[in-house]
């Protein structure tokens, strides 16, 4: 794979993956969206279609890494480096366009939310469930969810530690049953098991952060919200940033050397 296919191939798929995920939290979220309040169960396989959307469609170009994680975990496998920073590029830059993408598909419903009383506060606003979150999310902004990660308690080892541990079980499913033939990315029965295993980590490990497991996919998001011109959107929640990065890039690490230890 040349520089070029691998930082077009991450790019593309990274917006795709971000598209129809950020998209999911973003039909779950907002007013006026006829998928609002459908829960946690659609979020999880929104995120697991998402996946295996965004692999089928990048693989044959980069491998499918779309995950920075990914990129330095199979780096770490292969002792391979050379082409590490044109993936997390292409990655980084393709969750930012994704999320763009997010706002423009749901522009209406963005103002709708932004613009309801009951959501950001005001004359005559009425304590709601949002608002609840939104005082527990300290610093996170009401629509914040649909872009990145926060945690429901904040406490930096266990969410430190929750990111690790999702991540780590990501990264070995990867490693063990994703890879294709060459072993420099997700094949095609690789993104099925890849896709299936992000709703299991989901279901039974999102629940305390909101399971990143994947620094692009947090911090491109973040990013876009810190800049898109939203009404009312409050903060990015940057001093909790670091954690959905650094706990990821450590999960990955993590599950390379069990990798190389136990399996290789």
């Amino acid at each position: 794979m040349s520089s070029s296919d691998i930082f077009i191939g991450e790019t593309i798929g990274t917006a795709i993956l971000i598209l129809l995920g950020g998209g999911v939290c973003a039909a779950v979220t907002l007013k006026a969206s006829k998928a609002r309040n459908a829960g946690w169960l659609a979020i999880t396989f929104g995120w697991g279609f998402a996946v295996l959307t965004a692999v089928y469609i990048s693989g044959p170009l980069s491998g499918a890494h779309l995950n920075p994680a990914v990129t330095v975990a199979l780096a770490i496998k292969d002792g391979a480096w050379t082409n590490v920073p044109t993936y997390i590029a292409g990655q980084l830059l393709g969750a930012m366009i994704g999320a763009a993408l997010v706002w423009v598909t749901y522009y209406g419903q963005f103002h709708a939310h932004l613009t309801d009383k009951e959501i950001v506060g005001g004359p005559g606003a009425q304590a709601t469930t949002a608002k609840a979150v939104e005082a527990q999310e300290k610093g996170a902004g009401p629509v914040l969810g649909v872009f990145s990660t926060g945690p429901e308690i904040r406490n930096v080892v266990q969410n430190l530690a929750t990111e690790i541990i999702g991540t780590v079980v990501l990264i070995l499913a990867v490693l063990t049953q994703g890879l294709n033939d060459k072993g420099n990315g997700l094949g095609i029965l690789g993104g099925l098991i890849t896709a299936l295993v992000v709703v299991s980590i989901g279901l039974s490990l999102g629940g305390p952060t909101g399971y990143a497991i994947n620094p692009a996919r947090d911090l491109g998001p973040r990013i876009v919200h810190a800049l898109l011109p939203l009404p009312n959107k409050g903060g990015s929640d940057w001093s909790y940033a670091w954690i959905p990065v650094v706990g990821p890039l450590i999960g990955g690490a993590i599950a390379a050397g069990i990798y190389n230890v136990a399996f290789a």
